[in-house]
């Protein structure tokens, strides 16, 4: 005990005076974070609804595949990604390895899976009737997914977060496609196993404790954004 209390005795003036070396990976980390969860809600919510609300054939076989895709390990798709954009591999020629969109393309590819597979669950675990009775009232296709997202928008929010959280924490892929380069593309997940690696303790406890903070108060305010309710007032032309 006598060791963790020496080390937060060393870790909290780090982050109460601003070190420029943990306040440069907050940054970066809060970059990763917004740009991959965006850029994957932007791919999967579409991806989503069209699973949800489908009606084509391998819809199933589809859906279980992003169901499987959850479980994903994130070394492999480091590893792929690696493989894939080496100077030697086809996509070298972008010399994309070892920088900072190398890790945000990871973080993205990770989050993907966990949006499109729970907003397409949250979609279909709407009432039937709800999307049936739209379709009669002469709801159009965007209008239908404008309902559905409103709908199931406490699911969606959650595969949101649940795509944020793989942004904020992953380290496999993030080290194996950035290098995990001191000051450079470091997150605050992959600096905490880099400073714990290096016996740097007081250094890895306060990017923790950072971690832990940043995490929490992220995950706390859209957890209050997922209990509002209200959302936007549709209507629908009669059918005629």
């Amino acid at each position: 005990m006598r060791l963790i209390w020496d080390e937060l005795r060393v870790a909290f003036p780090l982050i109460w005076h601003g070190n420029p070396y943990l306040m440069s990976i907050i940054g970066f980390t809060l970059e990763v974070a917004a740009i991959a969860t965006a850029a994957a809600a932007v791919i999967g919510l579409p991806i989503g609804l069209a699973l949800g609300l489908g009606r084509f054939r391998g819809r199933n076989v589809l859906r279980a595949l992003a169901n499987a895709s959850l479980a994903l390990p994130p070394v492999l798709v480091g590893a792929i990604l690696f493989l894939l954009l080496t100077p030697q591999a086809p996509f070298g020629s972008l010399q994309l390895i070892w920088t900072r969109q190398a890790v945000i393309i990871a973080q993205t590819i990770l989050a993907l899976p966990f949006i499109v597979a729970l907003s397409a669950a949250a979609i279909q675990a709407l009432p039937p009737g709800l999307l049936s009775q739209a379709r009669l009232l002469g709801a159009s296709r965007w209008q239908l997914w404008r309902l559905a997202l409103r709908e199931a928008r406490i699911g969606v929010i959650a595969a949101v977060i649940a795509g944020l959280g793989t942004a904020l924490s992953e380290v496999a892929a993030v080290t194996i496609l950035g290098g995990n380069i001191y000051g450079h593309d470091q997150t605050l997940a992959s600096a905490t196993f880099f400073e714990v690696d290096a016996a740097h303790y007081a250094d890895a406890v306060a990017i923790a404790i950072v971690l832990i903070a940043m995490i929490l108060i992220l995950m706390c305010g859209l957890g209050v954004l997922q209990q509002q309710g209200g959302g936007i007032r549709m209507r629908f032309r009669s059918a005629t």
